[in-house]
């Protein structure tokens, strides 16, 4: 490499180096440690909070609102028991560990119990969509808490907190909608739902705190030091033994997660690709990863001309080039052997009928601006008369007025007036009567 190169190549490294260095604002450690610290106790003004929030995003959960949810996530202070154990982990502080963990289990606690009174006493038990994306978590919401905690960090190691960071980081991770839907599942004694949105809690929290012990060791952070040199031995073993048993279940489950997503993924991709018969349509289709036999199972209910074995086999042949090697394909036609499943169709059927309605209503609710004034049209043509002279005939009609790329812009009233042989009509004047008399505010004459 002669010197040109080398120089050049030396000033991209220290380009890189300085626009992606994280000591120019970084804040001193002891003062990262303390305001960690605080976050971490749940007492008098965190205690209160938390119990709200938890009250707020049960009701955005209950009544499917988005909205209120992340206002939930903003005012609730989950993130510190949990910034607290990969700080602590960071720099050898079991003091801050133990705390940290005594108060994230009171943490979880407060929250199951509150949100667990909330939907036993209210009316709506039904799971809307908000509920049920919290019960199974995928590979993105791992990802989601590890790129979110080394955010969440950073920001925390800034002398500057007041920026958007870390109520993002609190919204993106989502960390209060899994306890609310927990204690949704324990107040309907539907315990599936308990299980996977504590499952989708736990990965949450796990990988937040990695991230954070990432950042802390990134920006090394001093270790604490101890004296007696047998305690600090036993203090690293219950240490190491914590870090293990938390960790080793969640990067299980962690990959179990992505075995799943890969395989939810395919089976899409293969139904998509192969199943399309002219006459034949999917109407029902469920995948299972992994059943009580160790196998994947695609389900597929059909509707229209039955699939003859030959072409069933031939659709199985091609499962392994999708990545569904062992996975087991079901095709139930709707007809035959295979009765339909009614429930599922007036599933359907009601869905699409909803559908209509909504439809129905909103054109009807447009349509009503269009209509003109219910007044019998002859005695309109005679007022016309006697308001404005020699007009013979007219008509009247409300329209639409569209723009070139074809959506409404306005409503006029148009009128196509013809006067008596030989006479001239005043549209000026008709133009204000039926400004007025129909209540339009934009009138367009046409004369015949």
């Amino acid at each position: 490499m002669n010197q040109t190169n080398k120089y050049w190549l030396q000033s991209f490294g220290r380009f890189l180096r300085d626009k992606f260095n994280l000591d120019e604002d970084k804040a001193i450690q002891s003062e990262v440690v303390e305001n960690i610290s605080r976050g971490v106790e749940f007492r008098g003004t965190n205690l209160w909070v938390l119990i709200f929030a938890t009250f707020v995003a049960s009701l955005g959960l209950n009544v499917n609102s988005a909205a209120v949810i992340i206002g939930a996530m903003l005012i609730s202070p989950l993130m510190g028991p949990i910034m607290g154990i990969g700080l602590s982990l960071g720099i050898n502080n079991f003091e801050l560990m133990k705390r940290s963990l005594r108060n994230f289990g009171f943490m979880i606690a407060v929250s199951i119990i509150t949100s667990t009174v909330y939907f036993v006493v209210s009316p709506l038990s039904t799971a809307q969509s908000e509920l049920l994306a919290r019960t199974m978590p995928t590979t993105y919401d791992v990802l989601i808490a590890f790129f979110g905690g080394l955010a969440g960090m950073v920001a925390q190691s800034r002398k500057d907190r007041t920026s958007t960071v870390i109520p993002g980081v609190a919204i993106a991770t989502a960390l209060m909608p899994p306890l609310c839907t927990a204690g949704f599942g324990l107040a309907t004694g539907q315990f599936n739902y308990f299980i996977g949105a504590f499952y989708l809690f736990f990965i949450n929290t796990v990988f937040i705190a990695i991230a954070t012990y990432v950042i802390v060791r990134f920006l090394k952070y001093d270790k604490k030091v101890f004296l007696d040199k047998q305690r600090e031995k036993r203090v690293r073993q219950s240490m190491i033994a914590i870090v293990i048993i938390t960790l080793v279940p969640s990067v299980i489950l962690g990959y179990r997660i992505v075995q799943r997503t890969v395989f939810e993924a395919n089976a899409d991709r293969y139904v998509s690709s192969v199943f399309k018969f002219r006459n034949t349509q999917i109407i029902d289709y469920n995948k299972i990863y992994k059943d009580t036999s160790g196998h994947s199972v695609i389900d597929l209910l059909v509707i229209g001309e039955p699939l003859s074995q030959d072409v069933i086999e031939n659709v199985r042949a091609q499962m392994p080039s999708y990545g569904l090697m062992k996975t087991r394909l079901y095709v139930r036609h709707a007809d035959g052997s295979n009765r339909l499943d009614l429930n599922t169709l007036q599933k359907g059927y009601a869905e699409i009928i909803a559908e209509k309605n909504r439809q129905i209503s909103d054109l009807s609710h447009r349509l009503s601006g269009y209509v003109a004034d219910t007044l019998a049209y002859d005695d309109l043509a005679r007022e016309a008369g006697t308001v404005v002279e020699y007009i013979g005939s007219l008509s009247l009609a409300n329209v639409v007025e569209y723009n070139v790329k074809g959506n409404p812009t306005d409503t006029l009233l148009m009128c196509m007036v013809k006067p008596l042989e030989g006479q001239e009509v005043d549209t000026a004047r008709l133009s204000r009567w039926l400004s007025v008399r129909m209540k339009s505010k934009k009138v367009v004459i046409y004369k015949q």
